[in-house]
């Protein structure tokens, strides 16, 4: 497993995340022994880097990683990379709303720790924008997380460099979790030079779109959880990216890899991007995603890549008010 330096906060990360928002039901039912189990077999097979966050399960993923890690998280706790996320809550009438004012990010944050059987998270980030709540006290709450020792470095996720550099006047900016992959590429033109620039941790989520550039579904597939209403798998953009993503599979094929760490490394060869999030439902699955920081594509590869990736149907992204996943 190769590990990077983490933007300017000196931690040492594994380049690949396990990311845990499986754990919180939207892609179907699992069995916690099952996710328990796959948490510390990640763990344990180098990942060193855990996402999470408050809203997958509402509690249900933090305390899947708490119940998996608590004997390292007890005696190695600087050995193991805690993100959560918080800014995300359930309303009255059932649905999931933005919610970064600081009180319901303090009551998550606390929330979040107990959960994770932790004093504090290496990384805290708020999880959407909400443009409800004026950045300045967003960014005022999650100092005095830090002051308070709750919270090691601060970040953002699905924020544009605009509400970036807004939530900066108050805190600076660590860490950031954006989208990225082969078929949504936007921050290249904006988000990725600037945390380049301002040497900010990028860890990327969705390097696998959904799922779309696995190659392992085709039009007529039957789907759980939000993908069987999903127009990104029905019609002419799932036909396209289906067939484009069966063509990433022969070509990793060619190169003796998975389409999976494929399409991964494509993410990772990106110089602002330090790390990318991939997960896991099986023990198959984990095995496949160990060895993908570990793949370097050569200038030529990537590019063949993204020939191939040309021919698919660019995807936008949901929003957790949809109940979707990011």
């Amino acid at each position: 497993m190769r590990y990077t330096r983490f933007g300017r906060t000196g931690l040492e990360v594994s380049r690949v995340s396990f990311g845990t928002f499986q754990f919180g039901g939207a892609w179907g039912e699992f069995e916690r022994s099952d996710a328990v189990r796959l948490t510390r077999q990640a763990y344990e097979a180098g990942i060193n880097f855990i996402d999470t966050a408050y809203a997958y399960g509402f509690g249900r993923a933090e305390q899947i990683v708490g119940e998996a890690l608590a004997g390292p998280l007890a005696t190695q706790r600087d050995e193991v990379v805690i993100a959560t996320k918080g800014g995300v809550r359930v309303a009255d009438d059932g649905t999931r709303v933005r919610d970064a004012s600081p009180e319901w990010l303090r009551k998550g944050l606390e929330e979040s720790l107990r959960n994770l059987g932790v004093d504090h998270t290496d990384v805290y980030l708020v999880h959407w924008p909400d443009p409800s709540v004026p950045a300045a006290e967003t960014a005022g709450v999650v100092a005095e997380f830090i002051d308070e020792g709750k919270v090691r470095f601060p970040g953002v996720s699905n924020y544009t460099v605009a509400q970036m550099r807004e939530f900066s006047e108050t805190l600076s900016i660590d860490v950031v979790q954006p989208p990225y992959s082969l078929l949504r590429r936007g921050i290249e033109d904006e988000l990725l030079p600037y945390c380049e620039q301002e040497d900010i941790g990028v860890f990327a989520y969705g390097t696998l779109a959904h799922g779309l550039l696995t190659g392992k579904y085709a039009p007529g597939a039957q789907f759980e959880g939000w993908r069987a209403s999903s127009p990104l798998f029905q019609g002419e953009g799932f036909r396209r990216n289906s067939e484009m993503a069966r063509e990433l599979v022969a070509y990793a094929g060619q190169l003796g890899v998975g389409v999976s760490e494929l399409v991964t490394a494509w993410a990772l060869a990106h110089p602002a991007v330090q790390c990318a999030i991939v997960g896991a439902t099986n023990p198959g699955q984990l095995e496949g995603i160990v060895g993908t920081g570990d793949l370097e594509l050569t200038a030529s590869q990537a590019a063949e890549v993204e020939a191939i990736a040309a021919s698919g149907s660019p995807i936008g992204g949901p929003s957790p008010e949809g109940g979707v996943p990011e």
